[in-house]
């Protein structure tokens, strides 16, 4: 299964949770639930859905896990912004960007940067796309200071 399927999948699992107090399990088991009632979602064709499960339940777990951590940061490079006054969707893929790059060894931070800006493309505003890129792009500056 594609990475960037996984993340979309993330993003939209941590939407879940915020929108309706559920755990982690709970909202990937909805939501692929959902998914794969839905021809056009691409998660009807996963080849090994157990494993897609697993990659879910582990981003979104991992930005559960650190989530105060990674919002104090985000804070940091909000200009006169709060995290609590993000869009939703924006929120949630700002979160998982920031724990790929900070908490991950194994997702380059520009990888993160650019997936995170192509997921605020689908799923955000007109403007989410700049946004996204203008927090992440300063915070990738700071990232050896971030991790330690």
């Amino acid at each position: 299964m594609k990475k960037r399927l996984i993340r979309e999948l993330a993003v939209q699992s941590l939407y879940q949770m915020e929108m309706n107090e559920v755990s982690v399990e709970e909202a990937v088991m909805m939501l692929l639930t959902e998914a794969g009632e839905d021809d056009e979602s691409g998660v009807g064709n996963i080849k090994n859905p157990d494993s897609a499960r697993e990659q879910i339940t582990e981003l979104a777990a991992g930005v559960t896990q650190h989530k105060t951590a990674i919002d104090g940061m985000l804070e940091q490079y909000l200009k006169n912004w709060q995290i609590s006054r993000l869009s939703r969707v924006d929120r949630q893929i700002l979160r998982l960007a920031a724990y790929e790059m900070i908490f991950r060894e194994d997702v380059p931070a520009k990888v993160a940067v650019n997936e995170a800006i192509e997921l605020s493309k689908h799923f955000g505003t007109e403007e989410s796309g700049k946004f996204v890129n203008g927090v992440l792009g300063k915070m990738i500056h700071d990232l050896d200071q971030l991790k330690h």
